[in-house]
């Protein structure tokens, strides 16, 4: 495997250990007005309240009988798929999926997920390009642990290892949990970076990265945190020198009343101190039924002007957020089986979504985590479905990249292909191209282009990321030649 050394684990970083935080006066003041209610989100937590017959009346039948035997035979053993990852769900995302079978799979526990645990503890070898606890740094922008919960957990979840506190090998050999983002750590090594690069002319002399000029808030999900810790963050950061924030969640799916009048007040207090700081919300629909209303017979229901009638918490939360003009709100999410691998699913919803207000900014191909044979969607397919799904829709609703995990780095899906290229050995099953926008490994060492990699026939792949299921092999060509381990 390729290991990237960070240049923070280099003395000449000089990033100081971590102390006390202490926020600037601009900070504090805006600090100071952030409001801080409590949500209650009614979440089951885990299977216990249902193998004891304790859940609330009205929730005891989202598991039959059968499906509690054949998941209490498992407790205890290696196929537990608790210890996998915990089993949580709100009852907002309760009452939808009572009508979704897709939503249903969403967040319920099932026994096969664990019939094969092969998969990676850190998929895409995050742990790699960790230069502080909590914070990863692979181009210009940087991602936070702030958090290792959400108000509901998808089955399929990309930080399964996160969520459940398993400890992952690291670079040097260490193994350990994961651990969240602090403030003083992560501010102080991005005005250490940023500092070098600019001293350097506007590069790091070792990895050729530029500025860290941008934050995603991740986790977890931030949005499970108090209004107090999601400001405090955002303020340090601000004062910290990047030029945008982004915040990934899917509470907008599990609890979106969360999005009230205290926290927009707080994105107002906050774009009135900093107004020269983007915003991005990341939110994460995978489905239609997600925040469309349904009729008695399955259909969704019309507004009288033929568009799709969301659900009235949702629309309220959706209309706070994208009603301020300085904060951008994109969808993203990933192709799972049995949930989205649904064509017109997909087109419903980019379109409703680009309807009011929200871009569709990728869908993403499964990544290796454990157990992930029994949620991903093979490439070629998932390519399909998606070129299928923008079939009728307009040219500013089909934005949605598709993008897979690759050790090269931020990569997007440009052409797959069953059928051979005439004269080009290695291609007689197919052939996947795909454009690398950005290099983890090292700005320097490779810019960005395209690369080509043959496809093994599909009934070998059942998985979607190559980072699990190819390797690279030595080739003379300018392509690049893959095989199945």
């Amino acid at each position: 495997m390729m290991y990237w050394q960070h240049p923070i684990r280099d003395s000449r970083c000089n990033v100081a250990a971590a102390g006390k935080y202490v926020p600037t006066e601009r900070e504090q003041a805006f600090r100071d007005t952030i409001e801080n209610p409590k949500y209650d989100r009614e979440s089951i937590n885990g299977l216990k309240p249902f193998f004891d017959d304790k859940a609330p009346d009205d929730i005891k039948g989202f598991y039959s009988k059968d499906e509690l035997a054949a998941l209490l035979a498992l407790k205890g053993t290696e196929r537990d798929v608790e210890d996998r990852m915990p089993v949580k769900m709100t009852r907002h995302f309760y009452d939808l999926a009572l009508t979704s079978i897709p939503l249903q799979r969403l967040v319920k526990a099932n026994p096969d997920e664990t019939l094969n645990l092969a998969g990676s503890e850190d998929p895409g070898h995050q742990m790699d390009f960790a230069p502080v606890e909590g914070l990863l740094h692979k181009y210009e922008m940087g991602l936070l642990y702030a958090v290792s919960t959400c108000s509901a957990h998808c089955r399929f979840c990309y930080r399964e290892e996160l969520i459940s506190q398993k400890e992952v090998e690291r670079q040097d050999g260490t193994v350990a949990k994961k651990g969240l983002a602090k403030i003083p750590e992560v501010t102080d090594y991005i005005k250490a970076h940023n500092k070098i690069v600019e001293a350097n002319g506007g590069r790091h002399p070792e990895t050729g990265r530029e500025k860290l000029r941008e934050v995603l808030l991740s986790g977890g999900d931030p949005m499970a945190l108090p209004n107090r810790k999601i400001g405090a963050w955002m303020g340090a950061l601000a004062e910290a020198g990047v030029e945008s924030i982004r915040l990934g969640t899917k509470e907008m799916s599990f609890h979106p009343k969360r999005f009230d009048e205290a926290f927009l007040a707080m994105m107002d207090n906050f774009h009135e101190t900093y107004p020269d700081i983007g915003f991005r919300l990341m939110i994460h629909f995978n489905h239609p039924d997600e925040f469309l209303l349904k009729g008695d017979d399955g259909e969704y229901l019309q507004n009288p002007n033929g568009s799709l009638m969301w659900h009235p918490d949702t629309k309220k939360a959706i209309e706070g957020v994208t009603s301020r003009g300085w904060i951008n709100v994109e969808n993203q999410a990933p192709i799972i089986r049995e949930i989205n691998d649904d064509a017109d699913a997909l087109r419903i919803m980019q379109r409703a979504l680009y309807r009011v207000g929200v871009n569709n900014h990728y869908f993403f191909c499964g990544r290796d985590i454990v157990a992930y044979r029994h949620f991903n969607v093979p490439i070629e397919k998932v390519w399909n479905l998606l070129n299928e799904s923008q079939k009728g829709l307009s040219g500013v609703e089909s934005h949605a990249r598709l993008s897979i995990t690759h050790y090269k780095g931020k990569t997007e899906v440009a052409a797959v292909t069953n059928e051979p290229i005439p004269g080009v050995p290695g291609t007689e099953n197919g052939v996947l191209i795909f454009k690398i926008l950005r290099n983890a490994l090292g700005a320097t060492r490779m810019p960005s282009g395209s690369m080509t990699t043959k496809i093994a026939s599909s009934t070998m792949r059942p998985a979607c990321s190559t980072t699990q299921e190819w390797t690279r092999s030595e080739s003379k060509s300018t392509k690049k030649r893959w095989k199945p381990r």
